[in-house]
């Protein structure tokens, strides 16, 4: 993949994540009904201005997408793999999923909806996580990213455990919780945005 085209794929993810910070973080200011240490990021999808952010979910998963696509691009031969990029389409499906069902709501009756939504919001979590591991692996094997792969794989590990974390530990709000793992989610694809952005093929290039 030529050099341009790695870093539009880069610019890309970078845009369409920052997008969704930006939507997110505004959406829950906006929303004084919801207590955002309780209220997960699904009860924003519903009601007022539920829609922008389904639309920022349909940004982030276009993001996602790009990233995978710019890192199989920007990789050589002998270092890139169709996993990571094949996860993050997963993932980004899966969130495409998570923003057009509707959640359970607490004091409601649980809906088909309600479980279509839940399953494919561990999906999109699962899926980002385990491509962010095996995508940060991959960077050890091409010389010119290999000084990426440390830091990386120590955040993407920090990620997938943070996961299981918040699906097993209840002892904080939870909402909370789920937003700290977003964010140290957004942290990592911000910076695999940014290194394909400003990538560059030459010798000892990515440093």
């Amino acid at each position: 993949m030529r050099e341009s085209t790695v870093r539009r794929c880069g610019g890309a993810a970078l845009v369409g994540t920052l997008v969704f910070v930006a939507v997110a973080v505004v959406v829950q200011w906006l929303r004084p009904d919801l207590d955002w240490l309780d209220a997960p990021l699904s009860f924003y999808l519903l009601g007022g201005y539920g829609h922008v952010l389904q639309a920022a979910y349909v940004v982030l998963a276009c993001a996602l997408v790009c990233l995978g696509g710019g890192f199989y691009g920007a990789l050589r031969r002998e270092a890139r793999s169709l996993a990571p990029w094949s996860l993050f389409t997963y993932a980004a499906s899966a969130l495409v999923v998570t923003a057009l069902a509707h959640s359970n709501l607490p004091g409601h009756a649980p809906t088909l909806q309600g479980l279509v939504h839940g399953v494919a919001a561990q999906a999109a979590f699962l899926g980002a996580t385990v491509a962010m591991l095996l995508q940060s692996w991959r960077l050890r094997d091409d010389a010119r990213w290999r000084s990426r792969f440390r830091f990386a794989f120590a955040l993407a590990l920090v990620c997938f455990v943070g996961l299981w974390v918040d699906a097993i530990w209840k002892g904080m709000p939870r909402g909370l919780e789920q937003k700290l793992l977003i964010a140290l989610i957004v942290w990592w694809l911000l910076c695999a945005a940014w290194w394909l952005w400003r990538a560059k093929n030459g010798p000892g290039a990515n440093r």
